[in-house]
């Protein structure tokens, strides 16, 4: 049953939810109100007092509209609707009054701040603020935190917002940050000094209203007036986060969110916003050729003509799909492989993931379900590091009172988890019957992970898992890590024997596989973005784009087809991941079918008709997977170094800083006194 209340404001007659807040009336009624303090995905602090607003009736003073809702408004005395106003002149000089207030001691450094052109406050002070200061007292200064290598601050431009202690402690999940002092002498500090202990903490930078938390590695590089802004989708987990790449020139200067409360709502982790910097270093930006044992610098024909004389000569050649690849690049490699008699593969950690059965390698969940959920249970997954941002979802689900399961391993996940155990039997033994106990007449969804699914037994767990998830009637997710998977199980690469069909193949061609040990005696041909493991096995370099360098269809966990669009150019010589393969189909004399991305594309559509459909998540016809016998070896997380979990983040040199940081951080056992 719905409260619906009718309102005036500004004169417009509107229907809201009672339980509506009046700044989210305002904002239905497309009324701007301003606000430092209130975010619409953290708890309402009420503290900034700039969204005050007129209470026609009410007591005799401005109202924060961030913290009163629209039942608590009185009708008027022939039961009229109640009447808000946002612009009388009570307001007009409330406002002026808080802003100048809030630049008592603001530094007014703006010509050296890195949020000019992007700041709040800025812009508020100039619509609401006065043209004038009366304070001639001196500024407070604060001492400024050290928050780590990738949040710089500069504590006296804060403004007490709270914003990054709300986003820390509620969808972070961890304490370090706080206000202490009281009046004149209230600052936002951190625990005893401590530097954060997340892989979330960039989104502070976004959050703050003010300059007093900056991109540290961004820090005076470039003016946001001087970029050029893209839409793009993140490839560091399977997510599919949605991100804009922000670009100088030719450079990457600086990854930031998009709002998709679908997939990512507005927050992407430290590695998704901080890897840029890999994206410039260990790049391949000529083809290369091995001679003798080493490799040496070669034009485009001659790395072609050599890749396309192997390819030729082979007897058994096999395609490897990488982690990072996307769904036409893996398409057009498949069509080429399987045109020469051989086998391609996408799955190259051995996940026993069934093509054809998306159901299974998908699953029936969205990761909206996830808020809905009342129980949840991981198997086999560490979302922490496999997905930091859907982690933080899973936390929001437990804050509203999911009840969160886990079997395997313990680690600490920012929540409470209710420990099943870390192996098999366990799983074995909380399913009993069938149904675990506690699941019945629950919105449950059930999480896989990759670690669960690469052992000897993968089958038999995925198995298990989907019988577990029907006979409970609990959605089904399987949580991948890595962003090309669902996209290359969607158009098939995959075959048979697996990574066993592969390692026996005399030719091997890489399409930027690194994180796969390829053993003596193939001819290997490496195709990628970065001098990673892969290049260095290979005996023809063919250098490719890296995600941002391209347009290129992904699918995330769910399934759901989403565009990341071009934002800069590769360097030197290097060419689109789909050019190199039509450029080579040609040199063998098996021409592919198109030239161009769109026909490419065209191609793709028709053999996978629900790829044309961006950004919608297509339901999946459940198909069981038979039943296997579970082993009894406790489960393994498929990431051990969230930092160091592809060749660009292994290229970036901060990404190797927070890594020797973690592991320093895990080593280091404080005694007990």
């Amino acid at each position: 049953m719905s409260d619906t209340r009718k309102i005036i404001i500004d004169d417009n007659e509107i229907e809201v939810d009672g339980a509506m807040t009046l700044i989210q009336a305002c904002e239905e009624a497309g009324i701007e109100v301003p606000r430092f303090c209130y975010h619409e995905r953290l708890s309402i602090a009420g503290n900034c007092r700039m969204c005050l607003v007129e209470v026609v009736g009410g007591p005799p003073k401005p109202a924060a509209s961030c913290a009163m809702q629209v039942r608590d408004l009185r009708p008027g005395p022939e039961g009229q609707p109640p009447v808000v106003k946002t612009n009388s002149p009570m307001v007009k000089k409330a406002r002026e009054g808080v802003m100048e207030f809030l630049l008592i001691n603001h530094p007014l450094d703006c010509p050296i701040c890195d949020q000019g052109g992007e700041c709040d406050l800025q812009d508020q002070a100039m619509a609401y603020g006065v043209d004038f200061s009366r304070f001639r007292e001196p500024k407070r200064a604060v001492e400024d935190l050290d928050l780590g290598p990738l949040v710089e601050t500069h504590m006296t431009r804060c403004i007490s917002c709270t914003r990054c202690v709300r986003f820390t402690t509620e969808v972070a999940g961890i304490t370090q940050m706080g206000q202490t002092g009281r009046g004149e002498d209230s600052e936002i500090t951190s625990y005893l000094g401590q530097t954060l202990d997340s892989n979330l903490q960039g989104n502070i930078i976004d959050l703050c209203p003010v300059g007093a938390l900056v991109s540290k590695p961004y820090a005076f590089t470039a003016r946001p007036w001087e970029l050029t802004k893209t839409e793009s989708i993140d490839v560091m987990d399977a997510l599919g986060s949605n991100i804009r790449v922000d670009t100088k020139g030719r450079e990457v200067m600086r990854f930031l969110p998009r709002n998709h409360d679908g997939v990512n709502e507005e927050w992407i982790s430290d590695k998704t916003r901080f890897v840029w910097d890999g994206l410039r270093r260990q790049r391949l930006d000529r083809p290369y050729v091995r001679e003798n044992g080493k490799l040496r610098a070669a034009t485009w024909p001659e790395a072609l003509g050599k890749a396309a004389e192997a390819l030729k000569g082979a007897s058994k050649p096999a395609g490897l799909v990488g982690d990072l690849a996307p769904v036409e690049a893996a398409f057009a490699l498949k069509q080429l492989i399987e045109g020469q008699g051989g086998v391609v593969e996408c799955r190259t950690d051995g996940a026993k993931l069934p093509a054809g059965n998306r159901s299974a390698y998908v699953g029936t969940a969205t990761i909206e379900d996830i808020d809905e959920a009342d129980m949840i249970l991981l198997i086999g997954t560490n979302p922490r590091d496999e997905a930091p941002v859907l982690n933080a979802r899973i936390r929001k689900a437990w804050a509203a009172g999911a009840d969160v399961h886990r079997v395997g391993p313990v680690v600490d996940l920012s929540y409470n988890v209710n420990e099943w155990g870390p192996g098999r039997a366990d799983l074995e033994r909380g399913a009993a019957g069938g149904v675990p106990e506690g699941i019945q007449d629950k919105n449950a969804v059930l999480i896989i992970g990759q670690g669960a699914l690469t052992e000897a037994d993968g089958a038999a767990v995925l198995g298990f898992a989907m019988k577990m998830a029907e006979n409970a009637g609990a959605k089904f997710m399987v949580l991948h890590s890595a962003a090309s998977r669902v996209g290359a199980l969607d158009v098939g690469a995959v075959n048979e024997g697996g990574m066993e069909a592969v390692q026996e193949a005399d030719v091997i061609y890489n399409l930027g596989a690194d994180e796969v040990e390829i053993g003596e005696g193939a001819f290997v041909i490496y195709q990628g973005s970065h001098g990673d493991r892969g290049a260095h096995r290979a005996d023809v370099i063919l250098p490719a784009a890296a995600y941002t360098e391209e347009q290129g269809l992904f699918v995330n966990t769910e399934g759901r087809p989403q565009l990341a669009l071009r934002a800069s150019f590769a360097p030197g010589e290097a060419k689109e991941n789909w050019a190199i393969l039509r450029a080579l189909s040609a040199e063998i004399g098996a021409q592919q079918p198109w030239d161009s991305l769109a026909q490419l594309r065209q191609a793709l559509v028709a053999e996978v008709p629900h790829l044309a459909q961006i950004d919608d998540v297509p339901e999946n016809d459940w198909q069981p997977v038979p039943e296997g016998k579970l082993g009894d070896a406790d489960f393994r997380y498929a990431i051990q170094d969230f930092y160091l979990t592809n060749p660009i983040a292994r290229a970036s040199e901060l990404m190797a800083e927070l890594s020797r940081n973690a592991r320093a951080r895990a080593e280091t056992k404080i005694a007990a006194e």
